[in-house]
């Protein structure tokens, strides 16, 4: 009689296989035996068994052991994988693919966010990343570094050379052209922008050409002015389309009404204050006198912003897109917006007589334009007006239309009124007034640049600016009293060593910054009110600005120093800036105002939030001044030849930068084009270029005459001649340029420069 083969009876509470390889299975990253161990509680001679079984089911193909040793379903991606981008899918999120041994095995991967301060992965690009799965097939992906970056495109124009292509880039700062990799079966003609990409591992190498380059797509043409725009938002890397997820999203939203968590605000005749080409209206005001508690002379301002919190929930596929967008762009002829039109141009745009979701400041302030009490509401309002600035300005002069006259008495006095108490204060408060005025493209019929003219500034523009200012102000106090998170505008003092060129740089110009003062903005207040009505008061504007921090978002206060202000945050424009939204959702949930209030996880995540947001930020500033230069060189295009009176606005090693009066246009001098003819050194402690001959100087803010000798549209740069201007120097005072020269460079003496062409556009 045959023995029957012997069971291993396990240990009492021992895990059957069953449980074990389910563990494995719904771990989101590979475990090992220490993990099982610690989950069933497998302790002493218990994990001899365990061993066993686990060799048993990785036998029969249940479970596998990769390189880590670690134990994962079959087929399963190990927890750190080299992965390649392969763009997005359809909610605006990053996909790759895996690579090596692991590209056969099934699996969908979504990249998350690169941790705080980590570059983030672009398409092509190979990346090192740890993965965690979310299901049997699909894993989520964390960047831990890029391994290699993916292949660059660039923006360039087309030019038909004989039978071959230049490829002439759009950037200023690239340092070389390319041609086609091989034949081009492609319908390209002369002036065509096109995208291409470098073939930097081409076999063109092996015959010493490196600048080979592969058709992508074709996007425009160069004479077209609105491609201005598009080569900045390419050479940016704006995001333009929204992802498909995020437009569906939105079509399917429905206006919101009036839920039990909500004031009826729509019988207050609330205003909305725009430019004439305005194409969202997302902030109402109103004021009126206060009288109560004793508060005579004092008003009550309310403030209405879109409630963009209403429509965009946290993680949805609209959230994300707004939060990968940061902010809105403006450009002379189009809009690139953080939301899709259904909200920024309707659901969000507050237009007349149309019920709007809104979320409402209401502020006390007293007769001295101080903040009394503040409180926050969700409100439903209905616009009583879509002015513009001009037509308020007009009316406040007693020029009244058949729009502002019947709302001039009740409404337009009382918005007057208010502001000039905001206005004292703000001059009190001593903040920072820069007179820096914005420039304005005038597109004609023709689709070309008509007149670029400056931007008119009125009482009108600064009255809604201090409504807005105020709102931000007790936004940040509301959620500080209630100990809610805050995403503030944070705006540093200068920094010492930026502090210190400016007190030289002023000095050169005859104002006088004194050392060991606090520093403060009203100082420099002081100094543009003393440059003010002069011929400088524009170059001092510019020279204080670049003194300045760069403002950001953070979750850390740090003041407000151009403002003058302990606190500030950015409630006031959601629609175009996704901080404002953050705050938003924080009020919400701290005064229990409705859904769509700020989860613990955005809560936690301020930090990296600001630092991507004030990097999409600087990345807009960016493109808008890329593409006004671009505007600007085009404006200019057709006076080359033409003399102009300018100011110089810098002094390098290489030439002058010189502005033209009126117009604003900036552009390069190159040193071998200044006359009188000699060598020129450049005196950095007084930003000026000195003849070492004659003596002759071109110094900061000096009005200059120049002819215009090229204006490259590719480029967007100006190059300028001199024609007359400067002027020469004491004895004394060139003496003590050699002098502070040859200190600066250790005692050695220095030989003067040598006369060199400049190539156009190189910036400062």
């Amino acid at each position: 009689m045959a023995k029957k083969p012997r069971v291993k009876k396990l240990p009492e509470g021992f895990p059957t296989r069953e449980e074990v390889v389910a563990f494995i299975l719904e771990s989101d990253t590979p475990v090992g035996k220490r993990e099982i161990g610690k989950h069933f509680g497998i302790k002493g001679n218990q994990r001899i068994p365990l061993k066993a079984m686990l060799r048993d089911l990785e036998r029969e193909g249940k479970i596998d052991r990769g390189k880590s040793r670690k134990l994962a379903p079959k087929g399963a991606l190990p927890e750190v994988a080299v992965l390649r981008i392969k763009g997005q899918n359809e909610d605006g999120d990053l996909i790759a693919e895996a690579t090596g041994e692991n590209a056969l095995l099934e699996a969908t991967i979504t990249v998350v966010p690169a941790g705080r301060r980590a570059t983030p992965p672009k398409d092509g690009d190979k990346i090192l990343a740890r993965l965690s799965r979310t299901g049997t097939t699909t894993y989520e992906a964390s960047p831990i570094r890029i391994l290699r970056p993916g292949p660059e495109t660039v923006l360039v124009v087309a030019r038909r050379t004989g039978k071959t292509w230049r490829l002439v880039p759009t950037d200023r700062k690239a340092d070389r052209e390319y041609q086609f990799d091989g034949p081009l079966d492609r319908d390209i003609a002369d002036g065509d922008l096109l995208i291409v990409r470098p073939q930097a591992d081409s076999p063109s190498r092996h015959h010493k050409r490196d600048n080979a380059a592969e058709f992508v797509e074709r996007v425009g043409r160069m004479d077209e002015p609105t491609s201005f725009s598009l080569i900045a938002i390419h050479q940016n890397g704006i995001p333009v389309d929204f992802p498909q997820a995020a437009l569906m999203e939105s079509e399917k939203l429905t206006a919101a009404g009036m839920e039990d968590y909500r004031v009826d605000y729509r019988a207050l005749p609330l205003v909305t204050i725009d430019g004439a080409d305005a194409r969202d209206f997302d902030d109402a005001v109103h004021a009126e006198p206060d009288e109560t508690n004793g508060n005579k002379g004092g008003f009550v301002l309310t403030v209405a912003i879109a409630d963009v919190a209403y429509y965009v929930q946290p993680n949805s596929p609209l959230d994300r897109s707004a939060q990968t967008r940061g902010n809105s762009c403006y450009f002379p002829d189009r809009v690139v917006p953080m939301l899709p039109e259904r909200l920024s141009n309707d659901l969000c745009s507050l237009r007349p007589d149309e019920d709007r979701a809104c979320m409402v400041a209401t502020m006390r302030i007293d007769a001295k334009g101080n903040l009394l009490s503040h409180r926050f509401s969700r409100g439903l309002m209905r616009s009583a007006a879509r002015l513009t600035y001009e037509q308020v300005q007009a009316a406040r002069n007693g020029l009244t239309d058949d729009m502002t006259a019947p709302l001039l008495d009740t409404v337009i006095k009382p918005l007057y009124d208010a502001f000039a108490l905001l206005d004292e204060a703000r001059k009190r408060r001593g903040t920072l007034d820069l007179d820096l005025p914005e420039r304005q493209v005038i597109i004609g019929d023709d689709g070309k640049v008509a007149e670029i003219l400056p931007r008119e500034r009125l009482d009108s523009h600064r009255l809604i600016e201090e409504f807005m200012i105020l709102a931000n102000v007790a936004a940040a106090e509301a959620l500080e009293k209630k100990r809610r998170p805050v995403m503030y505008r944070v705006h540093e003092s200068p920094p010492l060593d930026k502090l210190e060129g400016l007190r030289e740089t002023l000095g050169a110009l005859g104002y006088n910054l004194a050392k060991g003062n606090v520093m403060k903005p009203a100082l420099l207040t002081g100094i543009l009110g003393q440059a003010a009505g002069s011929a400088n008061a524009q170059v001092v504007s510019q020279i204080i600005l670049r003194s300045q921090a760069q403002a950001v978002y953070s979750p850390e206060n740090l003041g407000h120093f151009g403002l003058s202000l302990p606190k500030y945050a950015h409630f006031t424009s959601p629609i175009r800036r996704y901080a404002d939204l953050l705050v938003h959702r924080s009020l919400i949930e701290a005064f229990g105002l409705g859904p769509g209030g700020l989860t613990p996880h955005q809560a936690d995540s301020l930090t990296e939030i600001g630092e991507a947001i004030s990097g999409t930020e600087r990345r807009a500033i960016a493109a808008e001044r890329n593409a006004m230069e671009r505007y600007l060189t085009a404006y200019m295009s057709g006076n080359v030849g033409h003399e102009y009176k300018g100011r110089i606005t810098g002094a390098q090693r290489f030439g002058l930068f010189v502005a033209i009066d009126g117009i604003g246009a900036e552009g390069l001098v190159p040193i071998d084009t200044l006359v009188p003819s000699d060598y020129y050194r450049h005196d950095d402690l007084h930003h000026r270029l000195v003849g070492d001959k004659t003596g002759h100087a071109f110094t900061l803010g000096d009005t200059v005459t120049i002819r215009l000798a090229e204006a490259n549209t590719i480029t967007g740069s100006l190059l300028f001649h001199m024609l007359a201007g400067g002027h020469t120097l004491s004895t004394k005072a060139r003496r003590a340029t050699a002098d502070h020269i040859k200190s600066a460079r250790g005692g050695q003496s220095h030989k003067p420069f040598r006369r060199f062409g400049s190539r156009p556009g190189k910036g400062r």
